[in-house]
């Protein structure tokens, strides 16, 4: 007898291939779909190694052209209801000529967030030559997926709304999309993954969207989720501090992601 729990869904793999003489294309991102919900979900790469793979494949690859595709594929799925057939051939037929979409694929799934985050690890994301479970996250990416088990775990990802996008509350046209937002007592809260070892631009930019968000909505709170606490002495790392300090962004390391989600779950709705 089936599971019950698993429901159908459909996918394609996103291929970027600049040079259509060659026909060497490379896997950049996933798009989801469950029929039964109505709902999609794109994952598109964005970490400088990602785009860095890219250009080693395809010297003259456009990597201001990919870094702009993830809000308009998500956003393009948020506004369109239409059948997943229709919508699907619409894109093809509206992609540059160096954009591909795969054939279309099924799979059985109990949760389609926790599918895409597999699809884009098995089709997309860099090879792992070795794996370690411990092993503290370094990129934005990885601090993501590790964020989505702890929440799994604690039974706060389901009413979390993913990929919220800021344009509303900054300028029209800021690309930006929080990784998560929750409705707790009354308080909008907002969760980003950010590193504090890496581009400080990060947490420039999280600064400055918490900043234009509290100016339009009374009650917020910010976390910022990253790799590790800021080690005293690294000047980059007691810069993105303060900054975050200075915005009242409360910074937790994955170290500490579990006691983070436990308090939180109480209150979320």
């Amino acid at each position: 007898m089936p599971d019950e729990r698993l429901h159908a869904c459909a996918y394609h793999v996103l291929r970027y291939n600049p040079n259509l003489v060659r026909d060497e294309w490379v896997n950049i991102g996933i798009l989801v779909h469950d029929p039964k919900s109505k709902r999609a979900r794109a994952r598109l790469i964005e970490e400088p190694v990602e785009f860095g793979r890219v250009r080693k494949l395809h010297a003259n690859a456009d990597l201001d052209f990919l870094r702009a595709l993830a809000s308009d594929f998500q956003t393009q799925l948020d506004e369109r209801k239409k059948e997943w057939d229709e919508y699907f051939q619409h894109l093809n037929e509206t992609l540059s000529n160096a954009l591909q979409l795969s054939p279309q694929r099924g799979v059985l799934t109990e949760d389609m967030d926790a599918e895409l985050d597999r699809l884009y690890r098995d089709h997309v994301a860099l090879p792992r030559y070795r794996r370690a479970a411990a092993e503290t996250p370094s990129t934005r990416a990885a601090i993501r997926t590790r964020i989505n088990q702890v929440f799994r775990r604690a039974g706060i990802y389901r009413p979390m709304q993913k990929g919220v996008p800021v344009e509303e509350f900054t300028y029209p046209g800021d690309s930006l999309r929080l990784d998560y937002s929750y409705r707790s007592n009354g308080t909008r809260g907002f969760v980003h993954a950010l590193t504090i070892s890496g581009d400080v631009t990060q947490a420039k930019v999280l600064a400055f969207t918490a900043e234009s968000i509290r100016g339009k909505l009374a009650k917020t709170t910010f976390t910022a989720v990253a790799e590790m606490r800021p080690v005293p002495g690294n000047r980059q790392h007691q810069f993105v501090a303060r900054l975050l300090e200075d915005q009242k962004i409360e910074l937790v390391p994955v170290s500490e992601l579990e006691g983070f989600a436990n308090r939180l779950k109480p209150t979320i709705h």
